[in-house]
């Protein structure tokens, strides 16, 4: 319960022991604890501090301007009052916080919800307004005698800790200002009109928003995802089109851009879609790949494969992995690695229980490709454990299948392609 004695003073009652919790969830009230911690000289007696603070010995807290006060008590039950200063703000500072505040509305909405984000101290200190102490800002007092921080005043820190956690307006009273007095400071500039009012542009600045998210109204509902992409415009005109572009790769570029935006839009819109880890960002050549399993022409698919370094052959090869696996299979075609470590322990294991005694092909190992002894069949290995099938083809190994835990049902797999026997 808090008490408020006059319009510069608060009083805490004693908060009940803290056991098996931090003294500070807030960044903020983790900041106020580190200027202790880094200030004090004696360890020991921070760590006593904070042994009393956690037993509930720290009685009724006294915030003020420049102070806080309150009765420890040791193991004993001997009863210290302990005093820990801060330096106040000038009125001058206090006038150059409001209008720093001011200017951004997140920084009045946060407080107003009670919240102090990194932004707000930043653009204070920027502003040459100190909010949150530094080393040695803390200055300790205590009847015990001692001249640093004794576990008196430690104690009475981390105390404060928890309270700054449930109101940051605690520490702008030690700095020197009442909530009532921030506040109406806020409310005078924020109604009083603005010279360059007019000069500003209109609407509502980005981070601003960002900032003041929670007091927003909230956004409009989604509108429905339509069945299919919409069309491209239509390129056929009686304009000659400029050099060196050729339009029907243009629209089928633009046709193929809707249809991947309206595959990752539904995507985002499905349900546990934000839980989900993001994919890695697919790279020209494989973008390039992706576009020819489309099937957009001899002319575009001729442009893909030189693009992307690829000859035809090599860019049919490459399709047939896409088209089963997309970038995955395709970095399982183009890609060889070496298997080490617990992966190769798992990989070895999985081929030792794959079949029967007797009954395990000659498999000749070489990076993350297992080839089948006297026979056109490979199995290979990707990065998450998953074994895909190939078989040689006209000199050429070829993806055959998608990908499976299993190895011996990946080799099935590319052996019955062939009609032999798995």
């Amino acid at each position: 319960m808090t008490r408020y004695d006059d319009d510069t003073e608060r009083t805490f009652a004693a908060l009940p022991p803290a056991h098996g919790r931090g003294f500070a969830q807030t960044w903020w009230g983790q900041a106020w604890l580190k200027a202790l911690e880094d200030a004090a000289l004696d360890t020991a007696q921070v760590k006593t501090g904070r042994r009393l603070a956690r037993a509930g010995a720290v009685g009724a807290v006294s915030v003020r301007p420049g102070r806080i006060t309150a009765v420890v008590q040791d193991r004993d039950r001997t009863a210290h009052r302990a005093d820990v200063l801060l330096e106040k703000l000038s009125d001058a500072q206090w006038d150059h916080f409001a209008d720093m505040a001011i200017e951004r509305s997140g920084h009045v909405a946060a407080l107003l919800d009670r919240d102090m984000p990194p932004h707000l101290v930043e653009d204070a200190a920027n502003a040459g307004i100190d909010l949150l102490p530094g080393l040695g800002d803390l200055e300790p007092k205590c009847d015990c005698g001692a001249w640093d921080h004794c576990g008196h005043t430690a104690a009475l820190c981390y105390q404060v800790a928890r309270l700054l956690d449930q109101d940051p307006f605690v520490l702008l009273l030690m700095r020197g200002r009442a909530e009532h007095a921030v506040l109406d400071a806020l409310q005078s500039r924020g109604n009083a009109p603005s010279e360059d009012a007019a000069s500003r542009p209109e609407g509502v600045d980005a981070a601003e928003a960002y900032a003041a998210g929670l007091v927003l109204p909230p956004l409009p509902a989604l509108p429905d995802l339509q069945e299919r992409p919409g069309v491209p415009p239509s390129l056929d005109t009686e304009s000659a089109p400029p050099p060196g572009v050729d339009p029907a790769a243009l629209a089928f570029l633009a046709s193929r851009a809707a249809a991947e935006a309206h595959r990752l839009l539904a995507e985002a819109l499905r349900s546990g879609h934000g839980r989900q880890a993001v994919g890695a960002e697919v790279t020209d050549a494989q973008d390039a790949v992706r576009l020819a399993a489309d099937d957009p022409g001899a002319e575009a698919l001729h442009r893909l494969g030189a693009g992307s370094g690829r000859s035809q052959e090599a860019l049919a090869v490459a399709v047939r992995a896409w088209r089963l696996g997309g970038a995955a299979a395709l970095s399982v075609l183009e890609e060889e690695w070496t298997v080490e470590g617990d992966t190769l322990a798992r990989a070895r294991a999985a081929l030792e229980s794959a079949w029967d005694e007797g009954e395990r092909p000659s498999l000749r190992a070489r990076s993350n490709r297992w080839t089948v002894v006297g026979a056109p069949h490979q199995l290979r290995l990707d990065r998450d454990g998953r074994w895909w099938p190939y078989r040689k083809e006209r000199g050429r190994w070829v993806p055959v299948g998608g990908a499976t835990q299993d190895p011996a049902t990946a080799l099935a797999t590319a052996a019955l392609t062939a009609g032999d026997e798995p």
